[in-house]
């Protein structure tokens, strides 16, 4: 089979298509024909190991697993001998941020760690739905939204910014979205109360005041935003920020009634899965799907991601 491979950490030059011996399940493990997968920053993460944090989860001097991919959508074509759960033909999808190996045209997946796909999206969509959308669930399971607030929401059209908006858009609040020219039609459509064009302007010049900032893309600090807080508003970050300072803010303001810094360590899938498919049932979310690529291609998907320039989600096609 082929599969995307890096023996070594770096940049996108490090990845080959190879081709390597087809995969057997385990007893309980499915094997699965991949259709879809997704280059995202989790993935660019595990590519690089930085911040080099991940080298402790990944491997220190080299990469534990050597086929990327953490997200997929296929269909179960194998099972072990313990699988009760899944049948040959069913359509599946799952995630783990420290890789599933994905990125070939097979993979296997413990049972536990799976789910179907519904029936009214197809397998882009799928798996467009999942590296993103759980890191969006973490930010507003982690503070206590109600009617009437106002939140910002910095880089709304990355994959964890698109899929945040729509999941606090089901809220009775006020969303102040910051994107490029590029995107502010698409944050129109989404139905943001106020957006900022970070090309043109400075968002932490605003003068209103927030319950909530989230910085989906990591590319503000706790400092910036602070004055935009509200006396008892949060901060939450989707990156450790500078010298993992939001580590640090995290717990030195965990003790007051003041604004605070919370650090989105996220739930297990076993969480975040299920309530991003009730939202793909009842068509509250549809996940953003910027290019897409053949898997032999996959350094280009990555090259591409590693710009900081994506818009939603890049599909790699199997």
């Amino acid at each position: 089979m082929k599969a995307s491979i890096r023996r070594k950490y770096g940049s996108s030059d490090k990845i080959k298509i190879e081709n390597i011996e087809k995969l057997t399940p385990k007893d309980n493990e499915v094997l699965i024909k991949v259709y879809a997968t997704t280059v995202n920053r989790t993935d660019c993460a595990n590519l690089t190991a930085k911040p080099f944090i991940m080298r402790f989860v990944l491997g220190l001097f080299k990469p534990k697993k050597i086929i990327l991919g953490t997200d997929f959508a296929g269909e179960v074509i194998s099972l072990g001998k313990n699988v009760q759960s899944f049948r040959i033909g069913d359509k599946v999808f799952g995630f783990n941020d420290t890789g599933s190996e994905s990125q070939a045209e097979y993979v296997t997946i413990v049972d536990k760690n799976l789910f179907f796909i519904p029936e009214n999206i197809n397998y882009k969509q799928a798996v467009a739905s999942l590296e993103g959308a759980h890191y969006a669930y973490t930010f507003i399971h982690k503070v206590n939204i109600q009617s009437g607030q106002k939140i910002l929401i910095n880089g709304a059209t990355g994959g964890i910014g698109s899929a945040l908006f729509q999941f606090v858009r089901q809220y009775d609040v006020q969303i102040t979205a910051t994107c490029n020219t590029k995107n502010v039609k698409l944050i129109k459509s989404l139905g943001a109360d106020k957006i900022y064009d970070y090309t043109k302007e400075d968002f932490t010049d605003d003068k209103g005041r927030y319950d909530f900032i989230f910085d989906a893309v990591g590319k503000s600090t706790f400092g910036k935003c602070k004055p935009l807080l509200k006396e008892s508003g949060v901060y939450i970050s989707s990156e450790l920020g500078p010298n993992s300072q939001n580590l640090f803010y995290a717990i030195t303001t965990s003790i007051s009634n003041r604004k605070k810094v919370i650090f989105p360590v996220p739930f297990s899938t076993r969480k975040t899965i299920p309530y991003i498919i009730g939202l793909l049932k009842n068509e509250k979310f549809k996940p953003v799907i910027d290019r897409e690529y053949p898997l032999g291609d996959i350094a280009l998907a990555y090259k591409y991601v590693l710009s900081g320039e994506k818009t939603g989600n890049v599909i790699i096609n199997v």
